[in-house]
């Protein structure tokens, strides 16, 4: 039984810190002419209300796009994803945000494609109300983990998947390697970027050391932890493992996430990281 629903979490820090990346990772692919697939397994509802109820119970938007919304001096690495942003919107006010899907589909050129897959029965209707009638966007009822092996390798040849869980379920990360250990046999020349939540270093680095053990070359780590731990916080921040990332990108975000770090830090305390999980 699927119960979780982003909207409660839209615009936080982890949703912005996946984001920038995202949007460096587009625009990479986007360095060559030819046509690019996005695959979204978990895509969500693709468009949130920060006015709602859902968003402002919590209202954890407030310490992610509240904080770096408006601020001055923003690196080039951030640009594209603040633009995004601000084209869902009028004035200075934030109210909607993007999911990742409608992110992507703002940076998207006539020539490329993208497909969404999302199984919860509430967030599927919602998602496609955003993108219907657009012909370069396929929505699909689908556990993302079966989209794998449905849409990969894409006709394009090149591309990008994220694949963003819930981790709602036990087995989640067990099941997460596997599918994305399938769909690299099945597609190595592909991008592949695996979204995962920082709560536990001991859980964080059996992720990490089940990605050592998979077979998998040429991952890219990247983590924004904007606390530490105590008896008040279960999320100490989030991370992204990047199967073939683009030329540079390490360098890319090695210039962007100082600063998102000290915009959305608690008192300047955690950090970011950005290294190779696994060399070529």
């Amino acid at each position: 039984m699927l119960s979780y629903r982003h909207g409660f979490h839209a615009g936080n820090g982890p949703d912005v810190f996946k984001h920038i990346v995202l949007a460096e990772l587009i625009a990479a692919l986007q360095r060559k002419d030819g046509p690019i697939c996005y695959l979204d397994t978990h895509a969500g509802a693709g468009r949130y209300d920060l006015e709602s109820a859902m968003a402002r119970k919590n209202g954890e938007f407030r310490a992610g796009i509240g904080r770096v919304w408006g601020v001055a001096d923003v690196p080039r690495g951030a640009l594209r994803y603040l633009d995004a942003v601000r084209a869902l919107n009028e004035g200075d006010a934030v109210r909607w945000y993007p999911g990742s899907p409608l992110l992507v589909r703002h940076l998207l050129r006539a020539q490329d494609r993208m497909v969404l897959c999302e199984l919860h029965t509430t967030e599927i209707k919602v998602l496609g109300t955003v993108f219907a009638g657009d012909k370069q966007v396929g929505v699909h009822h689908l556990d993302g983990y079966q989209g794998l092996k449905a849409f990969l390798p894409p006709r394009e040849r090149r591309g990008l998947v994220l694949c963003d869980p819930a981790f709602e379920v036990k087995d989640e990360r067990e099941r997460l390697i596997d599918a994305i250990r399938g769909a690299w046999l099945r597609w190595p020349t592909g991008v592949f970027a695996i979204w995962h939540p920082i709560q536990d270093r001991k859980a964080t680095e059996r992720l990490y050391r089940a990605f050592r053990e998979s077979g998998i070359r040429k991952v890219l780590r990247a983590e924004l932890c904007t606390t530490e731990a105590d008896a008040d916080r279960k999320l100490l921040g989030s991370g992204l493992l990047i199967i073939n990332p683009p030329w540079k990108l390490d360098r890319e975000l090695a210039s962007a996430l100082p600063w998102l770090w000290q915009a959305l830090s608690v008192q300047g305390r955690g950090q970011w990281l950005v290294d190779w999980l696994l060399p070529e």
